[in-house]
């Protein structure tokens, strides 16, 4: 059996930090979006338990450190299926180290696809379950549309769907360190914020203006390295046109949401001639 399945990156249209958790981790507040930017994942049932994997770009492990590669074999295991591998195919688009989820993406790819081809053994809660052991983004890539996600980001409430939009991604050529951002960031000395209730009201309202005036990522002020990039883009989407902008995640991607799909268009080839790394792409609801 073949089982095909999209992988979809996610943005972050808001990311704040509310406090630090007694078990380290931090208590976050954010708004993730799912868009239609994907990497594309083929699954091929075989018959023994050996899993493995390909992908179509080199930097990427294709040992048992993928999360496609500890999904599959995570569902097995919850599953009891032994007489049963998988090859597993993985042909990337979503831009590494950007902060738009793409391991991520796709190890909940790889559940969905296995439990549909299994006829649905497990139900969405159980599933959620595996992507909370495999990180933090695992869940609400599982789940996709508009969410808010608090705690580690896997505490969810399904929100409205994103209005009909245009969005464009510009990937700077600088990686940021997760670790090393969370390490410069203290929530108490946080001056600017999203205005998450806002977005989630104009959410609401199916106002993606309000929305787009709302968006912020805390991080945007403890970057180590290329802050002064981040701004340029943000600078540049807003004099193409866009409504807002904002970093996604822990970076180092950064989106802008138009209501003209023109304006979009251009801004899409002008950001082109600046950086390699850009995609056009769109808002989608919720997966399963």
């Amino acid at each position: 059996m073949v089982i095909h399945e999209k992988a979809y990156a996610k943005l972050n249209l808001s990311l704040d930090i509310v406090r630090k958790m007694s078990d380290g981790y931090h208590d976050m507040k954010m708004v993730f979006q799912t868009i239609d930017l994907h990497d594309d994942i083929t699954i091929t049932l075989t018959n023994g338990s050996d899993i493995s994997l390909k992908t179509n770009v080199r930097y990427v492990p294709c040992d048992d450190t993928n999360i496609a590669i500890k999904a599959a074999r995570k569902f097995f295991e919850k599953c009891g299926i032994s007489e049963h591998g998988a090859n597993i195919e993985l042909f990337k688009r979503i831009p590494v180290c950007a902060g738009m989820g793409g391991g991520s993406a796709d190890g909940a790819a790889v559940l969905r696809a296995l439990n549909r081809a299994f006829d649905n053994p497990l139900s969405t809660e159980e599933l959620l379950l595996i992507g909370r052991d495999l990180g933090a983004d695992v869940p609400f890539c599982i789940i996709g549309g508009t969410v808010l996600g608090c705690g580690r980001g896997d505490e969810m409430t399904q929100l409205p769907d994103l209005p009909n939009c245009h969005i464009v991604v510009c990937k700077p050529s600088f990686s940021v360190s997760t670790p090393a951002l969370f390490k410069r960031i203290d929530y108490r000395k946080i001056k600017l914020r999203p205005d998450t209730e806002g977005i989630i009201e104009a959410l609401r309202s199916n106002d993606v203006v309000g929305i787009s005036r709302r968006m912020f990522n805390v991080f945007e002020d403890v970057l180590p390295v290329g802050a002064d990039v981040i701004n340029e883009i943000k600078s540049l989407f807003y004099d193409n046109g866009a409504l807002g902008a904002a970093m996604t995640g822990t970076g180092s991607a950064v989106f802008a949401l138009f209501n003209d799909e023109s304006k979009a268009n251009d801004a899409y080839s002008f950001m082109k001639t600046k950086y390699s790394e850009c995609y056009l792409s769109k808002p989608i609801g919720r997966l399963i």
